[in-house]
């Protein structure tokens, strides 16, 4: 059986409507796939984004960019790949990887560096293109794990965890949602980042302000205080599914006040009681060999459990293997 033929075109700026409209309506995308959002550090990345088009119209696009002969689906983003309509059958989205392949390798590039949207985040199930990376015989090069709550379910915290909401309580902390980013920044994250790990966070202030205003509903800053001086905060990025937590920090200088505990347990059963998920994030190194045990049991001490984001690696000569897979 003869696949499906799809066009693929580069992205360009005046496929800017055309993009975000497909992101709008596709069943596995987030607001990270908002040409807005991958904009903000385009001077970082050599983009490599692709369009795929059946005749006019645009069904699917691939967030990516382009370092030698390697094409990653986007280095910038948590995660990627491709994205495509809810319309789509298995078939058309193997043939549209197979165009998107095929294409790569006539442009000169060997490799596609590809990793998957975590399950949790998709609208509607959306492991077809698992199934055409298996099919290409995409190689799993990383596997991370994910500490997610699935908030439909009755949570249950550990006793540690209680114990610190309860001296929380006890020492009368407040949760404020703000707008502003400073404080946070300069105060708890900045300087814990620093203490702890000698790193500094992957976004600047300016940067967070900048996606603010373009994603209010989405990036939300939730701070804690103790006798009105930050102690503690978390940096939330929203989608239709999921409250995921990207930067999650404290910096207690007197005494540990229970401000993590008390912050996850008014968002998780009062901002968010209404998403499917609370996302934690992965707590591996070394490119998912190494897991830091400690990290990931604090968060399975609030009800987290893991969930897998893969990646692979594939050689675009591949596309042939989609091609005739499909009697």
């Amino acid at each position: 059986m003869t696949l499906k033929n799809y066009t693929i075109k580069r992205y360009e700026s005046n496929f800017y409507a055309v993009w975000n409209t497909l992101i709008g309506t596709a069943k596995n995308a987030t607001f990270l796939f908002h040409r807005d959002f991958m904009e903000y550090h385009r001077e970082r990345f050599d983009d490599y984004s692709l369009l795929v088009f059946d005749v006019k119209d645009c069904v699917a696009v691939l967030p990516a960019n382009r370092v030698a002969s390697t094409v990653f689906s986007h280095q910038g983003l948590s995660y990627g790949g491709l994205v495509y309509d809810e319309k789509l059958a298995l078939e058309n989205v193997i043939a549209c990887f197979a165009a998107v392949l095929c294409f790569l390798n006539e442009s000169g590039i060997i490799q596609l560096s590809y990793k998957t949207v975590p399950s949790f985040y998709h609208k509607k199930p959306s492991d077809e293109i698992l199934y055409a990376l298996f099919l290409a015989e995409a190689k799993l090069v990383r596997r991370d794990s994910l500490a997610v709550i699935d908030l439909t379910k009755e949570i249950s915290f550990s006793k540690l965890r209680k114990r610190g909401i309860q001296k929380a309580i006890k020492n009368k902390l407040t949760v404020r949602e703000e707008s502003n980013f400073d404080v946070f920044w300069n105060e708890v994250l900045i300087p814990n980042l620093k203490e702890r790990h000698k790193v500094s966070p992957i976004h600047s202030v300016n940067e967070m302000v900048f996606l603010k205003s373009k994603f209010p509903r989405n990036i939300r800053q939730f701070n804690v205080y103790y006798e009105n001086k930050i102690v503690a905060g978390t940096t939330v990025f929203e989608t239709e599914t999921t409250a995921h937590c990207q930067y999650i920090s404290k910096f207690e200088a007197e005494k540990d006040l229970g401000s993590l505990d008390f912050l996850n347990d008014f968002l998780i059963h009062e901002v968010f009681a209404a998403k499917q998920y609370y996302d934690f994030g992965n707590s591996n190194e070394e490119l998912g060999k190494k897991l830091n045990g400690g990290l990931s049991s604090w968060k399975e001490s609030f009800g987290g459990r893991t969930i897998i984001q893969d990646f692979y690696e594939v050689e675009t000569a591949n596309y042939y293997k989609l091609e005739t897979a499909i009697i």
